[in-house]
């Protein structure tokens, strides 16, 4: 099989799993703000519910690594890439949708 193609799958699952880390994470930041919100909506003291905050400060920062080591390893694959004699992206599609740049920007309100 071509280099090129076998580059090119390689590619498409990396481009995937950078956008699933960066999902996981932004939702697990979600999910946190949520978590502060409802404690001060329903009125109870910071002490309530302070282990869960502080294990969801441990996934994010797990996420946040996650995502450092993804760069790392698109990084290293392009160098693979020059190694192996592949020099342009040679008809690789376009990043997923949900990596591309967008000129909209979705705002929301914050509390």
């Amino acid at each position: 099989m071509e280099k090129a193609f076998v580059a090119q799958r390689v590619a498409k699952k990396l481009f995937v799993t950078e956008a699933a880390v960066d999902g996981a994470l932004a939702e697990a930041s979600e999910l946190m703000s949520e978590m502060l919100r409802a404690r001060k909506d329903v009125g109870v003291s910071m002490v309530f519910a302070d282990d869960a905050a502080a294990k969801m400060v441990e996934a994010i920062k797990a996420l946040s690594e996650a995502r450092t080591a993804m760069v790392a390893v698109h990084n290293e694959l392009n160098e693979a890439k020059l190694r192996l004699g592949i020099r342009a992206k040679m008809g690789i599609e376009p990043k997923p949708a949900s990596m591309a740049d967008t000129s909209e920007t979705t705002l929301r309100q914050v509390r």
